[in-house]
């Protein structure tokens, strides 16, 4: 155990830091890797561009589906199947990044989704489908390939860059988990960000006078509210708080509870068992919820939701805005303290603020629009897209550090005090929240005991004054001191923390020169071999998924082939004799034959052979009658000119 001895600082790393970045080559795409839809952008000169995913989507839902035949299916294929596959299908698996399984907020939404939530290595919050477990942080990167291809898909080359948004109330380890994610995707992730910073790039790249902004940004699963001051390029956070457990998640959740409770009022019917209903009371919150946006009532119609002793039981319910606001009121409430302590940190009032940027697809909810404006005492500006923002600042963040948009500098904050346990069980701070990064801080400790040969150094991070009330991101054991008394040693400890906002800590004998450090490793249980591994299973999976595309498509074209054929056979029939046609029959037979096998080779070659066998035939059936087409049309002509010969042409005279 530490006692606390003298201390030393060293000043944060000036603003230069954020332009000395080694150049990037190649696309730098920006993703925002959201709870409920993610969002891939890039920039193209001075202008951001969205990038449309296959199904025709700017953004694309954060879901993950496995197949009884063994597909990995992401995106909105994903999410279309969720209600017969609802145990099967990963969504906002976001919300457990960093997560102990042991968490209420855990625990409260293992009695919310349909799949399985495990205990994870390190006893950390993991997901488990048809017997694999898998970590968030894997799921997440299931998502990014999705945002990559798409990328790939929409430039026409290969995708390495990415810049990654992340909540600001991120900490540490979350940050670490995302960064893996990126790595088992195949991304570079040139840098992390946070999600309402990048909002307010999106917001102010081309401004040109100073402001001071709030950005209040309430999505899918967090809530983050960053004041940052923009003046000639430069983008200080000031401040930031928020709460990583709270979003439109949890909305759908309200709601879905409201629904469950109504139905069994009515209906004596409990859904709350019954994964298919409730996933598709799920779909309809959600809907609901978006639609009470634009609209001051609702009707939710579920056929066949249950069976009673009469035979089938629908939901039928009117839902007006009142009541919903009702509902959700004491979530959109939450939202008001990390305001105040924002607000607070910055050392500012809320007549300091400028504009108010509303981020994340809850800000929609007029609800929320209204609380915002009374928080802050203005009309919030709504003039950027909710869903887009983020991604299109990560797009710009990348165009900076390809060195294309020069002159702009993002200077962000840590959202969490940094430190390590000292006796007493004290959380003593060297790093405080707020602090500009990347940053870095000296504190000289020394021995709890005489003769103490070995300490024992916790790192945490939190706001609470005992370090048991914080989160403990690592811990490592320092050897080999002399055996001094109390108090004599001085063991410097070294907190460093890089742009991206991820940790490094060195504990250093100042006697004996003996040093020993740790860099923070995600929270989800991942070490670099776990990631290492994951990421050759990702290779292997995107291999198998390319051989799946390949057949896939081959049999497409081999279906499209044996249905011209018939179809020209039927046209052509008049010119074609009876063996060739047997012959082509054969041929088509064939090749349908084929197409009960997964032998791609096998269906390529006999959709070859049939071509083969069909084009010197059709060709000469074609010519043949385009030749008595024209014969017949030589002879209408012929006809028609032989009657205008034989015409009279009539005498008339014109009437005075």
């Amino acid at each position: 155990m530490f006692t606390r001895s003298i201390s030393k600082i060293i000043k944060s790393n000036s603003i230069r830091n954020y332009c000395s970045d080694t150049k990037l080559t190649g696309p730098v795409v920006g993703i925002d890797l959201g709870t409920t839809n993610s969002c891939v952008a890039i920039m193209e000169g001075k202008e951001a561009r969205v990038l449309e995913n296959a199904e025709g989507g700017r953004t694309t839902p954060s879901v993950v589906a496995f197949t009884d035949d063994g597909q990995r299916i992401v995106g909105l294929p994903a999410k279309r199947q969720m209600v017969t596959n609802a145990e099967n299908t990963l969504f906002a698996t976001k919300r457990l990044i960093g997560r102990r399984f042991d968490d209420p907020m855990t625990q409260k939404d293992i009695s919310m989704v349909p799949y399985k939530i495990i205990r994870g290595p390190n006893g950390d919050a993991w997901v488990e489908v048809k017997g694999k477990k898998i970590s968030p942080s894997e799921a997440g990167a299931m998502v990014l390939t999705k945002m990559k291809e798409t990328a790939e898909q929409k430039l026409g080359g290969p995708v390495t860059n990415a810049i990654i948004t992340v909540p600001a109330y991120f900490d540490d380890a979350q940050r670490q988990a995302t960064r893996d994610a990126g790595t088992i995707a195949g991304l570079n992730v040139a840098r992390i960000i946070n999600e309402p910073t990048a909002a307010a790039l999106a917001y102010g790249f081309k401004l040109d006078t100073p402001k001071t902004i709030a950005v209040y940004d309430l999505g899918g699963g967090t809530f983050d509210i960053s004041i940052l001051e923009i003046a000639k390029g430069v983008f200080e956070v000031k401040a930031t708080n928020g709460d990583t457990f709270l979003g439109g998640e949890d909305f759908d959740n309200e709601l879905l509870n409201y629904f469950v409770s109504e139905f069994k009022k009515e209906k004596n019917i409990d859904l709350s068992k019954d994964s298919m209903a409730l996933q598709r009371l799920r779909e309809a919150a959600e809907k609901a919820k978006c639609e009470l946006s634009s609209t001051i009532q609702t009707e939710i119609n579920i056929p066949y939701i249950s069976a009673g002793p009469q035979g089938p039981v629908h939901f039928n319910m009117k839902l007006t805005r009142s009541r919903f606001e009702q509902l959700v009121n004491g979530l959109i409430q939450r939202t008001v303290e990390p305001c105040r302590i924002c607000l607070k940190d910055a050392n500012i009032t809320a007549n300091d603020i400028s504009e108010v940027i509303l981020v994340g697809g809850m800000s929609r909810v007029p609800k929320v629009q209204e609380l915002a404006k009374q928080i802050f005492n203005k009309e919030p500006f709504k003039g950027v897209n909710p869903d887009e923002a983020v991604a299109v600042g990560a797009a710009i963040q990348g165009s900076i550090l390809l060195g294309v948009n020069k002159g702009v500098v993002l200077v962000d904050v840590t959202p969490l005090s940094l430190g390590i346990e000292t006796l007493g069980g004290v959380f003593t701070r060297l790093i405080k929240k707020n602090t500009t990064v990347p940053a870095s801080k000296t504190d000289t400790f020394s021995t709890a005991m005489d003769g103490q040969q070995e300490v024992e150094i916790k790192v945490y991070q939190g706001e609470r004054e005992m370090a048991a009330d914080n989160k403990l991101l690592a811990k490592f054991t320092l050897f080999g001191l002399p055996p001094l008394p109390k108090n004599v040693p001085q063991i410097e400890v070294t907190f460093d923390i890089d742009v991206n906002g991820m940790l490094q800590v060195i504990a250093k004998d100042k006697a004996t020169g003996k040093a020993q450090q740790v860099r923070v490793q995600s929270s989800g249980g991942l070490s670099k071999d776990d990631v290492a591994r994951i990421l050759k299973e990702s290779e292997m999976n995107q291999e198998a998924d390319r051989v799946k595309r390949e057949l896939v498509e081959v049999r497409n074209t081999a279906e499209s082939a044996a249905y011209s054929t018939e179809k020209d056979l039927t046209e052509f029939k008049a010119y074609i004799n009876e063996s060739q046609s047997a012959e082509i029959r054969s041929a088509v037979q064939s090749l349908r034959d084929s197409l009960s096998k997964d032998d791609k080779n096998l269906i390529e070659s006999e959709t070859k052979k049939l071509q083969e066998k069909t084009r010197t035939i059709f060709e000469a059936a074609y010519k043949a009658k385009i030749a008595e087409t024209n014969a017949k049309s030589n002879e209408s002509n012929n006809n028609t000119s032989g009657k205008d010969n034989n015409t009279t042409e009539a005498e008339f005279t014109e009437k005075k």
